[in-house]
């Protein structure tokens, strides 16, 4: 899956009638809710205003709303251009100033499709990344090797006592990779412990 990395706003305009997108990264419906509410205020005299959000690790929780729109013209064709591209944990508004001339069904399809897909042009797709915690038990004679290696990584805890141990939040798909470097390095003289995901 895939997140957006920041707040955007376009605008785009189709037979006199205006459509502004604005999307933003968000973590839960909450939130989601809570930025929809900002947006109705700020354009209170918009024709429409069709909500939609996708959240969760697999996009789980999915909502849209076509705001007095045909059904499925207006909220269901923005949501569905955020599914083909797998983007998750973001809310849109898309607010319609009528402009007078009627699009019909099919031309609402695509005016908020178009919106959604410029929308996502203008942000950025960022990929992401599921972390597991690894714990490492290890000599202090290994210490500098170890941390010169795992640097590009956070390390979440340390303490000293006997062994070093160590917490270390590696990427999903590095963790195999992650541990026959360490076993390497150590000469298998380390204890290597999976804690736990940090997804949740």
């Amino acid at each position: 899956m895939n997140t957006i990395a920041k707040y955007t706003r376009t605008t785009y305009e189709i037979n006199k009638s205006t459509f502004i997108t604005t999307l933003k990264p968000v973590q839960n419906v909450n939130e989601a809710k809570a930025f929809f509410e900002e947006i109705k205020k700020e354009f209170s005299d918009a024709t429409h205003n069709i909500t939609v959000y996708i959240i969760g690790k697999t996009g789980e929780a999915g909502h849209y709303s076509d705001d007095g729109e045909p059904s499925g013209t207006a909220g269901l064709p923005v949501l569905e251009v955020f599914r083909k591209n797998d983007i998750t944990n973001f809310a849109c508004v898309v607010t319609r100033y009528f402009g007078g001339i009627k699009l019909g069904a099919g031309g609402l399809v695509r005016a908020y499709s178009s919106c959604a897909s410029l929308a996502l042009k203008e942000n950025i797709i960022v990929p992401i990344v599921e972390f597991t915690t690894i714990q490492l038990s290890f000599d202090y004679s290994y210490l500098d090797i170890i941390e010169n290696r795992l640097k590009e990584y956070e390390i979440i805890n340390r303490s000293f006592t006997n062994n070093v141990t160590m917490d270390v939040k590696i990427p999903n798909n590095l963790i195999q990779q992650v541990i026959s470097l360490l076993i390497n390095l150590t000469n298998n003289l380390i204890q290597i412990k999976i804690l736990s995901d940090n997804n949740d």
